[in-house]
């Protein structure tokens, strides 16, 4: 199963992630390489969010996740929200539709 991870970030983001940018990387890279997160990344014009997509049996990973994130516990990300996301087109879709 597919989950979504969505960010929501303060006006300030762009300026204040600057010290915790890697930090943040080395969360989300080690998270890739448990298999747990699948493709991350910011949203751009405007950069209000940013989306992180997860695979798994349960959510509890992009949960634990989330709360772990430097951006999180620092107040860059404003709220934060997680969904199941079922697939049905790509490489490994969750659901198969004839």
């Amino acid at each position: 199963m597919y989950y979504i991870l969505f960010y929501d970030v303060a006006d300030d983001y762009l300026t204040r992630r600057v010290p915790l940018r890697s930090v943040h990387l080395a969360h989300a890279r080690a998270a890739h390489a448990r298999g747990e997160l699948v493709l991350a990344g910011a949203l751009a014009d405007p950069p209000d969010g940013a989306v992180l997509i997860f695979k798994g049996d349960s959510p509890d990973a992009v949960r634990n996740f989330a709360e772990n994130d430097p951006y999180v516990i620092n107040g860059l990300v404003t709220s934060w929200r997680v969904r199941e996301w079922t697939t049905v087109v790509g490489d490994d879709p969750a659901v198969i539709v004839p």
